[in-house]
């Protein structure tokens, strides 16, 4: 496996385009992103638990429940959620964009991300279409990519290529989410396309599996967006031998995948509103799973910690305080906790007290853009990462006025 240029449209017959259409008032940002496929395609979508729902999420579902798509399109400046007509404007933009590539309405896919609870005007989307299609190329994904980012400062997507039954592969990404980063689900929206060829069946799966280690262990700001959507396409053009059940096919596909996922983890984290470092919390030594999931999301949650990451404030107390009440299973005893970047490595708990370190030392370690926290239970062999970042003056400010 190695990484490779090209993001969404790294994939044989993908391409991508991403435009300003007149959504946001800002006509230097692109508001309208396509990812578009030569060939139909099986598809798979994991979304948001929050019970309020964007309205693209109810038609993405109906759209994909058969298990294919041949394309998707995103708008960033409004949510389309809580609006009385937010299924009507959806539909509505599957059908011009069906009629547009001379596919079915019911093979697009569909996504919004932004402000939630203001209606959102269907006919920008609908004037910028033909240019939105004209434009789609092998090169576009930075540009779609553009297209979907909200508060976000930096671009995401990646890509990688593998081997599966001797054929090269491809799987790529690109993603958007800065604030109200909380998914469990699976405004976070990733798109992914592959040319690997896989069961509509088998892409659900190894997303759904996927996510409980990716997506689902990302934290911003603790609160759960109601548009969460992550949705994958395969469109089969690699010429492997389609993945229809569990093996080392199906193995080779998964570790691809995760790749993908933990680098657009790691982005949005690092690029959450207003932070200064991405943290990472690894926690190892657990009795299962579940407690040590429990524990490195409890960590990454934690606002106090986060806070403290933000001033180089090495309060170890903080950490075994989010262990705490995390709601798993542990022995406080048996815990040991280290803080770790660039310029090194320092103990600060020992079996769940405190032990002598260099203040300086451990200034000098939390200083860095990257930190990790680690996190030993000493009562297993399970283990857990979480990513999430620190929490700074300008996260209020940027949330403090962002409808305006």
């Amino acid at each position: 496996m190695e990484f490779i240029s090209g993001g969404v449209c790294a994939a044989k017959g993908i391409k991508a385009n991403g435009i300003h259409c007149g959504i946001r008032k800002n006509k230097t940002k692109r508001d309208l992103a396509l990812i578009y496929s030569e060939t139909l395609a099986n598809a798979a979508a994991v979304y948001t638990t929050n019970l309020v729902k964007g309205a693209p999420i109810y038609v993405t579902k109906e759209h994909i429940k058969n298990g294919k798509a041949q394309a998707i399109i995103c708008n960033s400046g409004n949510a389309n959620t809580c609006n009385a007509n937010g299924i009507e404007v959806a539909k509505t933009t599957t059908e011009h964009l069906g009629k547009a590539l001379n596919i079915p309405s019911e093979d697009v896919i569909v996504a919004s991300t932004g402000v939630i609870g203001q209606p959102l005007n269907v006919e920008p989307i609908i004037n910028g279409l033909p240019e939105l299609v004209s434009g789609i190329c092998d090169n576009g994904s930075t540009a779609a990519a553009e297209a979907i980012m909200t508060t976000d400062t930096v671009l995401k997507e990646v890509a990688v290529s593998f081997n599966v039954g001797g054929k090269e592969c491809k799987i790529g990404g690109i993603a958007k989410g800065s604030g109200m980063i909380h998914p469990n689900m699976a405004t976070m929206l990733v798109f992914i396309t592959t040319d690997c060829a896989i069961s509509a069946e088998m892409l659900q799966k190894a997303l759904s599996t996927d996510i409980k280690s990716t997506f689902n262990m990302l934290s911003i700001d603790g609160d759960t967006s109601t548009n969460d959507t992550v949705a994958v396409l395969a469109n089969g053009l690699a010429g492997n031998k389609e993945i229809v059940c569990e093996g080392e096919d199906f193995a080779e596909f998964m570790k691809a995948l995760n790749t993908v996922n933990v680098n657009l983890c790691r982005m949005i984290a690092a690029d959450g509103e207003g932070a200064t470092k991405l943290l990472e919390c690894e926690v190892f030594g657990a009795d299962t799973e579940e407690n040590a999931k429990l524990v490195s999301k409890s960590v990454i949650c934690s606002s106090l910690l986060k806070a403290a990451m933000f001033g180089a404030d090495a309060n170890w107390g903080r950490v075994l305080c989010a262990i705490g009440y995390s709601g798993a299973n542990v022995d406080i005893e048996k815990i040991d906790v280290s803080f770790s970047s660039a310029k090194g490595e320092i103990i600060v708990c020992k079996d769940g007290s405190g032990v002598e370190f260099s203040e300086e030392k451990a200034k000098e370690i939390l200083l860095e853009n990257e930190i990790e926290i680690l996190v030993n239970l000493n009562s297993g062999e399970f283990s857990s990462v979480a990513w999430g970042c620190d929490l700074t003056y300008d996260y209020v400010k940027i949330n403090g006025d962002y409808r305006t």
